[in-house]
């Protein structure tokens, strides 16, 4: 069931000045259980997306309601921890920068933290408080144990967390997913302590492959409820209040097997070469690749 027409989710430019970026192209006999799986075979379907004229951001503009995605969330299946573990390897690499710039190294959460295999990560960065929210529970029952205590399965709501309790706080490839993206911007500014950071992972749909790829993008997809270029993932963070703000194109690392995955060819072709490069051996070789990806971090202001 679509919802009443939205206006722009960053910057609340009206509807009616958008222009037509994608019809939608929705099957409901192609949906399956990883329809809102992550790092799923690309379907190519979408809802109705338009294009803001004054932020860039590119939305749908009648979004399925938050209970319809909730569940849809709840009972997506999950087949992605090798990609995952990838995925994770090239943030923390990638915030090495933003986390010698924190005062302090405490407190951590993640929004959409999947197995929570990042957390991790910033465990052995010095972080000792980590939480994380994850609305898959094929994703948390996925987890090892030691990482199920850190992650609470659920839509990220701000309340339920205490003010000023996290000194770093991502959302890494799950801003497009959310109905309201600027709210949970500015939500992770008032979790965060003075001097903390909020870093976000983002498809870049102005970037040159997926402007080369059209709409045969893997970032086409039926989870998008906004897909976010530089220009507007710069104003979403100036807007919400953060200082020091970057943004810069994130390389990511995955298997040849993976990259294939993704791509457009014909169904019979990538079995061909999915097979050689099984027959050769280097399906788990691992590239990599500027596929479209933008990482961007902003910090609380020092009072």
């Amino acid at each position: 069931m679509m919802s009443k027409t939205r206006d722009c989710p960053v910057c609340d430019t009206g509807a009616e000045k958008a222009r037509l970026f994608l019809e939608g192209n929705i099957d409901p006999g192609r949906l399956t259980s990883f329809s809102f799986a992550s790092r799923k075979e690309p379907e190519y379907m979408c809802h109705r997306m338009v294009q803001c004229p004054t932020c860039d951001l590119v939305y749908v503009d009648k979004p399925p309601g938050q209970d319809e995605l909730a569940h849809a969330y709840h009972a997506a299946s999950y087949g992605s921890s090798e990609e995952a573990n990838d995925a994770a390897a090239a943030y923390i690499s990638a915030i090495v920068p933003t986390i010698q710039a924190l005062p302090r190294r405490r407190s951590a959460l993640e929004i959409g933290t999947g197995t929570g295999i990042f957390l991790e990560h910033l465990e052995r960065a010095g972080f000792s408080e980590l939480f994380g929210v994850e609305p898959s529970s094929a994703a948390i029952a996925a987890a090892p144990p030691n990482r199920r205590a850190w992650i609470r399965q659920a839509m990220f709501d701000e309340h339920d967390f205490a003010p000023e309790s996290f000194d770093l706080i991502c959302c890494f490839m799950t801003l497009e997913h959310v109905p309201e993206p600027g709210l949970v911007v500015r939500a992770a500014l008032r979790l965060l302590r003075t001097g903390g950071a909020f870093v976000t992972v983002t498809h870049d749909y102005r970037s040159w492959i997926n402007r080369l790829l059209g709409r045969r993008s893997p970032i086409i997809d039926i989870e998008h409820m906004q897909i976010f270029s530089e220009r507007s993932v710069r104003f979403l963070f100036e807007s919400s209040g953060y200082a020091d703000i970057t943004t810069q194109c994130l390389v990511n690392s995955y298997s040849l097997s993976y990259w294939l995955r993704l791509t457009p060819l014909p169904p019979l072709l990538k079995r061909g070469v999915g097979n050689l490069l099984s027959a050769v051996r280097m399906n788990h070789c691992r590239l990599g690749i500027d596929v479209g990806n933008r990482i961007t971090s902003g910090f609380k202001r020092l009072r």
